[in-house]
């Protein structure tokens, strides 16, 4: 509606997780590289917490298809991604196998268990990686969480044969510090927590946004004053950002202002029902931390790595904006498969762009080698 009188090429603000707008504030890359690194390194246990609309879904799809382009040269990798994990010990271990597409014809849990281990083991033979993602992890029972201790028990003797990656809200961190899950609490090898974006955190998202949208004017939509109001209004959340941004530049459109102002904002801010009181109570209890949790637990950041990682992803941003494809993409598809056939679609495609990815990933491997090796000398 809006995006023609704004010179948009699109709508730059939509909730949902496509790549083209995946922005590296200093939380997220963080996140993703601490996530992509304990993959690599096949370390086990991931933890990645982080408040309501914070960009989790977001970081994790970013990380499944960088995986994914690395699995296209010489190590493979298989991927089960649970969104709802409010499921019993049963169906739990039934929608792991039915994600790793593995056949079995036995019902019993012993068949199942056995028919995941040889695949586990048949992937890490050929080279290949075995990958459990679970979002909304803080919905997880007692039950599924100890089941998935279990299940981390599957290694040899030189790494483990399943990585897994719990994604959840901080409550999840409340859960694991309980006595009982002394067990599972310590064998989590990496953990990272997102938190809300900052001014100039929130600035440099904004107009990333745009730019991916199509907007190339010289001034910004949103000037400084607006972004404050903005970023107050929404502390920060990058869903909410994007839920105030879209109703500005909707009701802009309507009142024909050609920037945002702040009776835009307030406008919108009004619509949407965001106030101070309504924030604090989306936000009750998004201030729990990290620590405490193992004293293992790695959280990786390096300036190679960090500027590895951002090659990588504006170059991925670059070639996802030249080929599109949408039209390959049915909305019954599940999300590992979405990625699988975006990345394959686009690898056909854009052959130039696929060189230019499989360098920037493997200048990401060897600066988390060159990480790992640091670290191990200290």
């Amino acid at each position: 509606m809006y995006t023609t009188f704004y010179n948009l090429r699109e709508e730059p603000f939509r909730l949902t997780s496509d790549p083209r707008f995946f922005h590296l504030s200093e939380p997220h890359a963080a996140a993703l590289a601490s996530l992509i690194e304990a993959v690599m390194r096949r370390k086990g246990f991931v933890l990645m917490t982080g408040p309501i609309g914070t960009g989790k879904t977001t970081v994790v799809h970013t990380a499944l298809q960088i995986l994914s382009e690395r699995a296209t040269t010489s190590h493979p990798i298989s991927s089960a991604f649970i969104l709802n994990p409010t499921l019993s010990r049963e169906e739990f271990l039934e929608t792991i196998l039915t994600e790793f597409e593995i056949p079995c014809t036995g019902t019993s849990k012993p068949a199942r268990l056995s028919a995941l281990q040889q695949m586990l083991l048949d992937t890490q033979r050929r080279g290949g990686t075995s990958l459990l993602l679970v979002d909304e992890a803080h919905l997880l029972s007692p039950e599924l969480l100890e089941e998935i201790r279990l299940l981390s028990n599957a290694d040899t003797y030189q790494e483990k044969l399943l990585q897994i990656v719990l994604c959840g809200q901080p409550e999840l961190l409340g859960v694991l510090r309980k006595p009982e899950m002394r067990a599972l609490r310590q064998r989590v090898a990496s953990s990272c927590l997102l938190r809300p974006l900052n001014l100039a955190e929130a600035r440099a998202y904004v107009a990333e946004r745009l730019r991916s949208a199509g907007f190339r004017g010289a001034a910004s939509l949103f000037p400084t004053q607006v972004l404050q109001e903005i970023v107050r209004l929404t502390e920060g959340v990058p869903r909410l950002i994007n839920l105030l941004c879209d109703a500005c530049l909707t009701n802009g459109y309507k009142a024909r202002r050609p920037v945002i102002d702040l009776l835009t904002v307030e406008e919108a801010a009004s619509e949407l029902g965001l106030h101070e009181a309504q924030i604090e109570q989306a936000n009750e209890g998004n201030g729990v931390g990290s620590a405490g949790i193992t004293g293992g637990t790695e959280v990786v950041r390096d300036d190679e790595i960090g500027s590895a990682l951002d090659r990588l992803v504006q170059a991925m941003k670059k070639r996802s904006a030249f080929v599109r494809v949408a039209d390959a993409i049915r909305p019954d598809m599940s999300i590992k498969k979405q990625v699988a056939v975006a990345v394959n679609a686009m690898q056909e495609k854009d052959p130039v762009g696929n060189k230019i990815i499989e360098s920037a990933v493997d200048v990401l491997v060897q600066a988390m080698k060159l990480h790992r090796t640091s670290s191990m000398e200290l």
